[in-house]
């Protein structure tokens, strides 16, 4: 995919300021190198916001495009004294005239001529010719040097020139072969180093994205949101690098393209930007979508994305002819200049080609005409920009043609150079960068907090849980440890934020988060919109800005609407920025089957293979309220130390259970640890549990969640038959305890995996590769949920594991 007829999106980089995050997508190769020439002192940085504006101010009305004239190709900002278009600004020629080290001070001058003449800025296309490449135009001539060899079929082939290199602070082309790297998968890109093709780079701001549709708007919104909330400054207690830091009144430049404002991920993130903006609360977010009619071949509707970008409340819309560099720099600086004083957010709609296809082999012919191609053809941005240079008197055209070839032939020398660069070679070169495991990192983490909580925080501490900390409360149910374990993370680190549906005000749909909001403050506990996308969106802009968000999914069926979140945008994100940016984030997920009062698979959903699925991410299952802290306490550290994407799946059919064997014995309450025992009690990412029952020689039942508690009611029937049980709770879908499972296995050599979700896709099927991948020789037999949605009331038991099969199934593997 190239950026052939969307160059103009450098007037857009040109707009913003160097340190202002920008999330691209996949045709922004000139923003790209304009946004490195900024860096690198070669091009004005971009524009200051007026520091007597206050950013509270209520916004002023859109103008209509009649309202606008012709010199603005689409609504502006609010017309007042710190306008940009208000006057010439003497960097507009800079931007169409190209490097700013050309030793000719008219470069810096205003664009003169007439505003009617060629190129103006009111999009008129009527004088689009034919200067180079465009129909009808002629051939260039080579370069003196260039010599070209013909092959036996005839075909000839031009040699590259004997032009010097470019210079070595040339940040023009230091950008191009960045791009150059990303196309042939070298393993000194600086980005994903040969795992992706990505724009990205940490001292350019420049976050990668990984998809090419929309997903990445969601996160914009949660950088926008987290950029206006207090962050974590300084160096982090780990050793780890600080969280990416942008200035105060940083923006966030969001691209994406025409037909990506139809997906789902589009929708969400302007409807969230617009919901937030309604409540008052700044989103610093400049969309900009780079509309070139085409989505592959299907056509966007005429005047469809612009109906639709205008019609979301809540954000300004501004709109420019994004063939014409300097009208598209004239609008994105007034779009910019708007969220930079009002913090609110904007969409920049810019008209552009799109040259040569959509991507690889792509035949246009096949869904275009002729005269369609040529049209766009004539279109081309270097074209429009080489006109008015030549209109205006600031270059010749043999100037410009001898200019366009040295540079073409330098960026085929740096293509040359860079094919050769190394690429990853090996397993342990390519996952060096997914999920780094740093456990000894992550226990003296949870230490350190030990410390902190029982020294200098004790006081502070003791007052949050109004005089009794949880540990002098007697015996807890599992939402009840997670909740004061939720409340013992917030203390001891501002970055981390519990945010979802209902958690606020309401305390969760079963109490879970009851009494944050009070504790620690709105700004901290608060309630989303309905929408999931949405939340997984704000977690993880909130750890791109260096928080630790704790985002809260209603139900687990909740989580299939928005997993690609998670999936292409969370797990991948240290893995395509080899590190330099990280999301950190714990997504708490009631789910799981088995509890009374709701029916149906929405709130007994059983599926978690979507979330086994996807590499690097840590996936937590407690079942007793003794594991719930601690698991809890490891995956907050594991995120602040590791960078850690971890799903904790709480399962509410264990929530308030008090019982295990009979009524009133409350063997499902645990003391809550005081903070000197967390480090003596600390879990680690990927070590089971198991219990004894009898002997424990016999059998070994392998299960997680609603199962530990059923198999463990079976082994006590077991039991009374003389038959001993280990049951081993695997705490941990992902990674698995693999050591754990196998040490117990051999232990008795007769294997029951009690596995809650589906037979198909189900955690069964990964315990039982886990056992013969390794060796394992003994028998093994599997009690799974059949391979159906969960259905209303006493049906559920037709499908679902039940303590009966647990207890036949292992009496079936032992008549072996």
């Amino acid at each position: 995919m190239g950026s052939a007829g969307h160059e103009g999106n450098a007037a857009v980089a040109a707009a913003l300021r160097p340190t202002d995050p920008a999330l691209l997508h996949y045709r922004s190769g000139a923003f790209y190198c304009l946004r490195a020439a900024q860096a690198a002192g070669d091009f004005p940085a971009g524009p200051s916001a007026p520091a007597s504006d206050d950013p509270t101010a209520p916004a002023v009305p859109a103008a209509t495009a009649a309202e606008a004239g012709t010199e603005s190709a689409g609504p502006g900002a609010a017309p007042d004294d710190s306008s940009p278009s208000d006057g010439p600004r003497d960097d507009i020629a800079g931007v169409a005239a190209g490097p700013s080290d050309d030793p000719d001070p008219a470069l810096r001058d205003p664009v003169p001529g007439d505003p009617d003449g060629p190129g103006r800025a009111d999009g008129d296309r009527s004088d689009a010719g034919a200067d180079r490449g465009g129909a009808g135009g002629e051939a260039a001539t080579l370069p003196d040097g260039v010599g070209v060899t013909v092959d036996a079929d005839g075909d000839a082939t031009a040699g590259v020139p004997d032009l010097p290199p470019p210079a070595p602070d040339d940040a023009y082309a230091d950008a191009a072969r960045d791009v150059l790297r990303g196309m042939v998968a070298s393993a000194a890109e600086p980005i994903a180093g040969g795992r992706h093709k990505v724009f990205g780079r940490a001292d350019l701001a420049v976050v990668p994205t990984t998809s090419t549709i929309a997903s990445h708007l969601p996160r914009a919104v949660g950088l926008g949101l987290a950029l206006e909330r207090p962050r974590r400054d300084g160096p982090r207690a780990d050793g780890e690098p600080a969280a990416p830091s942008w200035p105060s009144d940083a923006v966030v430049v969001c691209s994406f393209g025409d037909a990506s404002v139809n997906h789902a991920s589009a929708t969400a993130a302007l409807n969230t930007a617009g919901w937030y903006d309604h409540s008052d609360l700044r989103v610093p977010v400049l969309f900009v979508c780079e509309d070139n009619g085409l989505g592959i071949s299907v056509r966007s509707p005429e005047g469809w994305v612009a109906a639709t970008l205008r019609s979301r409340p809540g954000i300004r819309y501004f709109a420019a002819d994004g063939t014409d560099v300097v009208a598209s720099y004239r609008v994105a600086a007034e779009a910019a200049d708007w969220v930079r004083r009002h913090r609110r957010p904007a969409v920049l709609h810019l008209d552009t080609v799109r040259l040569m296809g959509h991507a690889g082999a792509d035949a246009e012919t096949a869904y275009r005409s002729p005269a369609e191609i040529a049209a766009d053809g004539a279109r081309d941005p270097l074209l429009a920009t080489a006109r008015r240079l030549v209109a205006a008197g600031y270059a010749g055209g043999e100037d410009l043609l001898a200019r366009y070839d040295e540079r073409g032939w330098q960026l085929r020398r740096i293509a040359e150079e860079v094919l050769d660069e190394p690429k990853l070679a090996s397993p342990v070169e390519v996952v060096a960068e997914l999920a780094p495991r740093r456990p000894a990192r992550v226990s003296r983490a949870v230490a350190e907090a030990a410390t902190r909580a029982a020294g200098p925080g004790a006081a502070a501490r003791t007052e949050a849980f109004g005089g009794k900390p949880p540990e002098l409360t007697g015996p807890l149910t599992l939402a009840q440890s997670i909740n004061a374990a939720l409340a013992d993370g917030m203390l001891d680190d501002p970055g981390v934020t519990v945010f979802g549906e209902d958690v606020a005000v309401k305390g969760g749909v079963y109490g879970v988060t009851k009494g944050l909001r009070d504790r620690f403050g709105a700004a901290r506990v608060f309630d989303t919109l309905l929408d999931e996308t949405s939340v997984l969106g704000l977690g993880l802009g909130a750890g791109l800005a260096g928080m630790l968000p704790v985002p809260e999914i209603q139900y687990l069926a909740y989580l299939h609407n928005a997993e690609d979140q998670l999936r292409g945008e969370a797990a991948s994100m240290r893995f395509f920025s080899r590190g330099a940016f990280r999301n950190p984030m714990v997504v708490r997920v009631a789910g799981l089957a088995y509890q009374e009062g709701f029916g149906g698979h929405f709130h007994n959903d059983n599926s978690v293979a979507v979330l086994r699925d996807v590499p690097g991410l840590v996936i937590a299952v407690p079942a007793r309220p003794d594991d719930a802290a601690p698991m809890l306490r490891t995956c907050l550290a594991a995120a602040r130390v590791d960078g850690s994407v971890c799903v904790f799946l709480e399962p509410i059919a264990l929530y308030h259970a008090r019982d295990l064997y009979a009524e009133g014995d409350g063997e499902w309450t645990a003391e809550y640890a005081e903070p000197g025992a967390w480090a003596e009690r600390h879990v680690p990412v990927g070590r089971a549990r198991v219990y004894g029952v009898g002997s424990a020689e016999d059998l070994t039942v392998i299960t997680f969640g609603n199962g530990v508690r059923m198999s463990l009611r079976a082994a006590a029937t077991l039991a009374d038959e003389g038959v001993g049980t280990r049951v081993v709770d695997l705490r941990w879908l992902a990674p698995l305890p693999v050591a754990d499972i196998i040490r117990e296995a051999s232990a008795t050599g007769r294997v029951l995996v009690v596995d809650e979700t589906r037979r198909s896709g189900g955690v069964g099927e990964g315990v039982l590769s886990a056992l013969v991948d390794t060796g394992y020789v003994g028998a093994a037999r599997r009690v799974a949920a059949l391979d159906s949605f969960v259905p209303l009331g006493p049906a559920a038991r037709q499908v679902l594991v039940s303590e009966e099969a647990i207890t036949q199934g292992a009496r079936t593997l032992l008549a072996r």
